[in-house]
């Protein structure tokens, strides 16, 4: 065998045996000297004859220390891959196109790739002599491949991940009821961790355990616990504590006393994941994850999971902030209900407002004397409202075409009470300048309304009587005789059978009052009437003064409701337009702290003893002026005070005439 022999540019290589070369060669000759196309041949005992500079490149060995040696020594095990191929070549003369090899040569570190076509070089008797090898390395592209492969693999779970996440959110979106959803949640999450368990815990403030809100665990055995949970020995509560995911193996959670957790341990659980649901101000609970597989949580999980836990998180407090809004909405729409509806106060009883059976009582009395001409006395307590008993009694009468007169009976002087009902001549007395129609000729043909009955004096009640009896009398300084027609309505709130009994009212006079006694009911004695009157009044006076008041809180009805009303239903007008004067807002504002502090204080020895002193007093005056009220002469004049305010302080001392009189 000659030496080999340099070949100009474009020959099969850079070196090759004298006698490699034969047409076949000559025709791919041009090819040769490409520098990505290893190209080389070999003969029947595959040992290289011919290499160009590629191929020599991609064996990592010079060209010249190939030629001689076989597949075996340059390409090591590569060579046990490529020789069936090569020797099928050489026995069927029939080309092997595209066959792709990996290996690790053994002049590289990292494997390389190539793609080959191994061609049959024929000698002049037509059988295959020698084998023409054509290499393209494609290591690069297989990198490349492989790159974008695990690239692509990354990107496949990270777009399952955020599309898990994307699923969780339109499921808590589409439901605020988490303990119904959850299960759903859970089995979204499955998909990828493929867990066993899952729930989820919220921390009880007035406990401080953790509750299971909800699970999901559909092959549980029902060994699991549902007692609440500490959040000392639990593994859910420290991950709460810690404020981070944490993983648990099984042995670890063999640590840990908490029911719980025996549970998890009989279920078969070998692995644990603990997520703390947070809020930026507080922690919420905790969602936990099992599984009976070994490590079946991993640290890159932890990621996903807490953006599950933090979107749960969100829901929870979603969930509820709309319970408290809904609650504050019924709350609101249950004020407002107490400034909506009708106040039950239309008609022939107008103002008169309420529904209760007591009130429904007093009316259907005044409908039942109202058609007929009967005196009626109309008793109560101050404030309940009589005048309006009186008024819907004319209304329903067959005078209520004719006039209403009132006449309060101790909001006047003794001296001139005769001369406001019965009228008086010019010069009848001191002062009487002109003539003067009494109250009793203003009525003629209507209804005369007499409040405060028990205030008139003994003196002048026959009068009045022989108007009752007779419907006649003169005017003070005339003996001309004048008839009425009218219907008297009395009212009090005195108890006038004690004062009979007493003899400072005439019982003559008192029976013919009382032919039908109506009495009206404390305010206390109906309270289920209080938030139709509220209603009624904070209309009355919003509108009034122009104010806009839509709700009245819970607690101000309540305490509204529960109050013992002293003063009855004019004391609660009184309250009720001074809370709309000092209402800013919406809402009615009832200045509550001034009932709490009335209902609260207790007289003290020292009021005991100014009282005492005021009523020994004023009994002493009464004594010495033999029981005059009024006049020149009378208790009121030497006290200072006005007879009305004399007769009040008496009532409230409960001075009584037995205790003056001689």
């Amino acid at each position: 065998m000659s030496e080999p022999m340099p070949f100009e540019t474009g020959d099969l290589s850079a070196f090759a045996h004298p006698d490699a070369l034969s047409e076949p060669e000559r025709v791919i000759k041009a090819y040769f000297s490409s520098s990505t196309i290893g190209l080389g041949i070999l003969d029947s005992g595959l040992r290289y004859i011919a290499v160009n500079h590629a191929l020599a490149e991609m064996n990592g060995i010079p060209a010249p220390e190939h030629l001689g040696k076989t597949i075996h020594e340059v390409l090591g095990n590569l060579a046990d891959e490529l020789e069936p191929q090569f020797r099928r070549v050489f026995s069927t003369g029939q080309p092997i196109l595209n066959f792709e090899s990996s290996a690790v040569l053994p002049s590289r570190t990292a494997p390389g790739h190539w793609l080959g076509h191994y061609l049959p070089i024929l000698n002049a008797s037509g059988a295959a002599s020698r084998l023409g090898v054509v290499v393209v390395e494609t290591t690069p592209q297989k990198i490349l491949e492989q790159t974008l492969e695990e690239v692509g693999g990354k990107l496949r779970k990270e777009m399952a991940r955020l599309q898990m996440l994307l699923d969780v959110s339109k499921i808590l979106a589409s439901n605020f009821d988490l303990q119904q959803v959850f299960p759903q949640i859970s089995a979204r999450i499955r998909r990828l961790l493929r867990h066993e368990y899952a729930g989820f815990e919220l921390h009880e403030n007035n406990t401080g355990f953790l509750i299971r809100q909800a699970e999901d665990f559909p092959l549980g055995r029902g060994l699991l616990s549902s007692m609440p949970i500490s959040p000392h020995n639990s593994p859910g509560g420290h991950a709460l504590r810690e404020g981070t995911s944490v993983i648990f193996s099984q042995s670890q959670m063999q640590g840990f006393e908490a029911e719980i957790t025996k549970s998890f341990l009989a279920e078969g659980f070998q692995s644990l994941c603990c997520i703390p649901l947070c809020r930026p101000n507080r922690s919420l609970g905790v969602l936990v994850l099992g599984s009976t597989r070994v490590d079946a949580f991993h640290a890159v999980d932890l990621t996903l999971l807490d953006q599950v836990g933090a979107q749960l998180a969100v829901a929870i407090e979603n969930q509820r902030a709309a319970a408290e809004i809904e609650m504050l909405k019924q709350r609101l729409d249950e004020e407002k209900k107490f400034l909506e509806g009708d106040f039950h106060s239309t008609g022939d009883f107008a103002e008169i407002v309420g529904d209760s059976s007591a009130l429904k009582k007093v009316l259907d009395q005044v409908s039942t004397v109202a058609p007929s001409h009967a005196t009626v006395l109309v008793l109560g307590e101050t404030g309940t409202g009589k005048e309006l008993v009186a008024r819907a009694i004319h209304r329903l009468s067959r005078r209520k075409n004719g006039a209403f007169i009132k006449l309060n009976c101790a909001a006047i002087p003794t001296g001139l009470l005769e001369s406001e009902l019965f009228g008086h001549e010019k010069g009848a007395f001191t002062g009487a300048v002109s003539q003067k129609i009494g109250r009793l000729e203003l009525a003629d043909g209507g209804t005369l309304f007499l409040d405060e009955i028990g205030e008139i004096s003994l003196e002048l009640q026959p009068k009045l009587l022989r108007v009752l009896q007779d419907q006649e009398f003169e005017r003070l300084g005339s003996n001309r005789t004048i008839k009425v027609d009218l219907r008297l309505i009395a009212a009090t709130n005195r108890d006038l059978a004690k004062d009979m009994a007493l003899h400072e009212f005439r019982s003559d006079l008192f029976y013919r009052l009382s032919v039908f006694p109506i009495r009206v009911p404390p305010l206390r004695d109906r309270r289920e009437d209080i938030p139709l009157l509220v209603r009624y009044y904070v209309h009355k006076f919003a509108q009034r003064m122009e104010r806009s008041i839509e709700t009245i809180p819970r607690e101000t009805m309540k305490m509204l409701v529960a109050w013992s009303w002293p003063g009855n239903v004019r004391e609660l007008e009184n309250l009720i337009e001074r809370s709309v004067i000092l209402s800013e807002g919406t809402a009615l504002r009832v200045p509550l702290s001034e009932m709490t502090a009335e209902s609260q204080a207790a007289p003290s020895p020292s009021d005991h003893t100014l009282d005492n002193a005021e009523r020994e007093h004023i009994l002493r005056v009464l004594r010495e002026t033999g029981g005059a009220l009024s006049g020149a002469f009378g208790a009121a004049r030497r006290l200072g005070l006005k007879r009305s305010t004399l007769q009040s302080k008496m009532q409230r001392l409960k001075i009584t005439r037995q205790d003056y009189k001689p």
